[in-house]
C-alpha cells in the first residue's frame, strides 16, 4: 500500500493565521508531508506568500498587493508577510506546494528563480490551472507539477503532453475510486483539496488518493495513522 502525503493548506490555519511562518512550521510540527502556500508578488517583483489580492481579510489593510513594494509590506504587516526566499529557508527539508494564483508568465518565472536560488527544487512543486502550469513548465523543465482540474471531464491529452504532471489535484467531492484507478492506471497521482472532517478523509484514503490538502494537518496525520497509510 503506498504512502499517503499529508498536506497543510496554507499552513495550520486552524491555530496560526494562513500563509505565514508560524503557520508553515505548525503545518510540520503536526505530522504534515507538505505545505501549500500562495505565492503572488508585491509592486518591485518579490515574491511573497498572500492567497488574496487585497490584504482586507488577513491584515485589516485595504490595499492591493500588487500596489506595494516589498519594503512597504513588511512595514505594513510588522513582517507578517514572508517571502517565498525565507519561507524556503524557515521549510527546512519539508516540501511546498506553490499555488501561484492569477500569475502572469513573468511572475511564475520569478517565482521558479527564487526557487533556483534557494537550491529547492528536489522539495518544491506547483499548483494552479493549465495556463499557469504551462508557464511552469516552460520556466522549469524539470518542475514537479500538480495540475489543478475542477471538472470529472479528464484533460485532453495534447495538455498533459505539454504540461506533464505528477499530479490531478483535485476538489475533493469530486474523487471517487473510479477516478483514482483510471488516473493511476494512465500513471498519475491524484491529490485531492480541501478535507477538514475525519469522513471526508476516510473517504479519500478508501478511493486511493495519493494526497490530501486540509486546513487541519494533525487530525489529518492522525486519521492516516489510523489507516495505515
Amino acid at each position: 500500500m503506498h504512502t499517503l502525503t499529508a498536506v497543510g493548506h496554507r499552513g495550520d490555519p486552524y491555530r496560526f493565521r494562513e500563509n505565514t511562518l508560524d503557520s508553515v512550521r505548525s503545518a510540520f510540527a503536526r505530522g504534515a508531508d507538505a505545505v501549500e502556500v500562495d505565492v503572488r508578488l508585491t509592486r518591485d517583483g518579490v515574491p511573497v506568500l498572500l492567497h488574496d489580492a487585497s490584504l482586507a481579510r488577513l491584515w485589516r489593510a485595504d490595499v492591493l498587493l500588487g500596489t506595494m513594494t516589498a519594503a512597504q509590506l513588511r512595514e505594513l504587516t510588522g513582517g507578517g508577510v514572508p517571502t517565498l526566499h525565507d519561507t524556503l529557508l524557515a521549510a527546512g527539508p519539508g516540501r511546498l506546494m506553490l499555488d501561484l494564483p492569477g500569475a502572469s508568465g513573468e511572475d511564475v518565472r520569478k517565482v521558479v528563480d527564487v526557487v533556483r536560488e534557494c537550491g529547492a527544487g528536489d522539495r518544491t512543486y506547483y499548483c494552479a490551472g493549465p495556463n499557469t502550469m504551462l508557464a511552469v513548465r516552460a520556466a522549469d523543465p524539470a518542475a514537479e507539477i500538480a495540475l489543478t482540474w475542477t471538472t470529472l471531464s479528464p484533460p485532453r491529452r495534447v495538455l498533459l503532453d505539454a504540461v506533464r504532471p505528477a499530479w490531478l489535484n483535485y476538489r475533493f467531492a469530486l474523487v471517487g475510486r473510479e477516478l483514482t484507478d483510471a488516473l493511476h492506471a494512465d500513471g498519475l497521482k491524484v491529490s485531492a483539496w480541501t478535507a477538514d472532517t475525519r469522513w471526508a478523509m476516510r473517504g479519500l484514503i478508501a478511493a486511493g488518493v495519493d494526497s490530501i490538502t486540509t486546513n487541519r494537518p494533525g487530525l489529518l496525520a492522525e486519521v492516516r495513522a489510523r489507516s495505515g497509510r
